[in-house]
């Protein structure tokens, strides 16, 4: 068998061809290989050999002998990977011509075969698709979890009342499950995403070869059925210049990335003394190097910077493909590190906010403490107002003002207020107006559909595990 370092010793021009008299420097080399990022889609890149062979053979493009010695000879090599036998070299520059220098070894001349009717063009962007394919799986299944843990808490928190913020100020009274149901609807939006983006890259770039198409008489179909596809793609210069499915992986990945970090963001806040809302254990916090009585929600910080890389991504990728003339330019080997970077840490991200929100202890006597501290009954009042006095709202919504303003005076809330002292606004409010003024009251009234009355919430718990798990 011939040794893959005296083959590149002989010039690693013998990858391009005859066309080139003399190796690569050694800083074009380093340039220009990316085995050492891209050897991540071995599996891929065997899985699409194996299915191009079989598709050859059987178009009688090649022998079955060729085939079959090929196919065991992948075999060998996709275990050589899997157990760490596997020496990655890189001045065979990338995964195909490592596996297919590997494959040359143990098999001898067939393996130059394999690559009829095919190019590192294709073979790429193959090899991603199905890479992203896979993840946009593994996603599903992180982003399911999630839910899970957040539709429990809120099942539990069903009737725990909290304030309801806009622009960070006490706004109506909501429950504890009503808020983490929020974010149970964005993770479906993101779910909803990942599904699209898969069916939408789900077409196969193989046979497509450098750009034009091949003049072998190639089964197209047979590849992408083997390989889990819908179809081939119609047009072969699109097929090996298109990366918009990484693109739009990566934008889903930013959008559930914010959507995390929005999540944390309010876990750094509910953790503060100000707050209390919720606790962590030692699980998910850290001390400080100086303050003995700190606990910090590292978990929840990082997961909130952590959206920072994967949005960063995003826009490194664009900038990248946004001035690129058809078909394939080396630039685009510049899609993969990022796309596995944001894949990586959206991963990371996703468990630890799973792991946090099934750790986290609510507190809901803090909870009250603070929306009772805000007025938050005062849109009750107004629209007791508007349903018992036959108020325009707008009116409404002022004389609610001027009672707000004069409970503020006395230091009460609205409950506590005298019926006298709102009758000095409005003479005609009755005892009725303190039916609707309690916390209890005015979370129960919230019957609309996607409201926070406990047994809407409820009902929304039972709806979200049918929808999601």
């Amino acid at each position: 068998m011939t040794d893959p370092k005296s083959q590149t010793d002989a010039g690693a021009n013998s990858l391009w061809g005859g066309r080139f008299a003399a190796g690569p420097s050694a800083i074009m080399q380093r340039i220009n290989a990316s085995i050492g990022f891209d050897k991540a889609l071995w599996r891929q890149d065997i899985a699409g050999s194996k299915a191009h062979a079989a598709m050859l053979a059987r178009q009688g493009i090649i022998g079955e002998s060729d085939r079959d010695a090929i196919l065991a000879g992948l075999d060998q090599v996709a275990q050589e990977i899997a157990e760490g036998r596997f020496q990655f070299s890189e001045d065979l520059e990338d995964i195909h011509m490592n596996v297919e220098s590997r494959l040359r070894e143990i098999i001898g001349e067939p393996a130059g075969r394999l690559h009829t009717a095919r190019s590192r063009n294709d073979q790429v962007a193959t090899d991603f698709k199905l890479w992203v394919r896979d993840a946009l799986d593994r996603l599903d299944g992180d982003l399911k979890a999630l839910q899970a843990a957040l539709i429990d808490r809120a099942e539990e928190h069903a009737g725990t009342i909290m304030p309801g913020f806009t622009h960070l100020q006490t706004a109506q009274p909501v429950t504890f499950g009503h808020h983490l149901l929020a974010y149970v609807e964005m993770l479906g939006r993101d779910r909803s995403r990942a599904l699209d983006a898969r069916a939408r890259l789900n077409e196969c770039p193989l046979g497509s070869a450098a750009l034009a198409g091949t003049p072998y008489p190639i089964d197209r179909e047979m590849t992408a059925w083997a390989l889990g596809f819908d179809r081939p793609t119609a047009n072969s210069l699109d097929a090996v210049s298109d990366r918009d499915f990484a693109l739009e992986y990566l934008s889903l990945a930013s959008i559930c990335a914010t959507h995390l970090s929005r999540l944390a963001e309010e876990v750094v806040l509910w953790c503060t003394t100000q707050f209390r809302f919720v606790r962590l254990t030692d699980a998910f916090t850290t001390g400080s190097s100086i303050m003995p009585q700190k606990r910090n929600p590292d978990a929840a910080e990082l997961v909130r910077a952590k959206a920072g890389r994967v949005i960063g991504a995003l826009n490194g990728l664009l900038v990248v493909m946004k001035g690129l003339p058809l078909a394939y330019s080396k630039d685009m080997q510049e899609d993969k590190e990022p796309v596995f970077q944001a894949d990586e840490t959206l991963a990371l991200c996703l468990a630890a906010t799973t792991g946090m929100v099934r750790d986290l202890t609510a507190d809901p006597d803090a909870m009250r403490r603070a929306v009772e501290a805000g007025f938050p009954t005062a849109t009750d009042l107004a629209d007791w107002l508007v349903r018992s006095l036959g108020l325009p709202f707008r009116e409404a919504h002022h004389v609610t003002g001027r009672i707000v303003k004069l409970a503020e005076e006395r230091g009460v809330g609205l409950s506590a207020l005298p019926l006298e002292a709102m009758r000095t606004v409005h003479p005609a409010i009755t005892e009725d107006v303190f039916g609707v003024l309690t916390l209890e009251a005015s979370v129960a009234s919230r019957t609309s559909f996607g409201g926070t009355a406990p047994d809407r919430v409820r009902e929304a718990v039972a709806a979200a595990r049918e929808r999601f798990l």
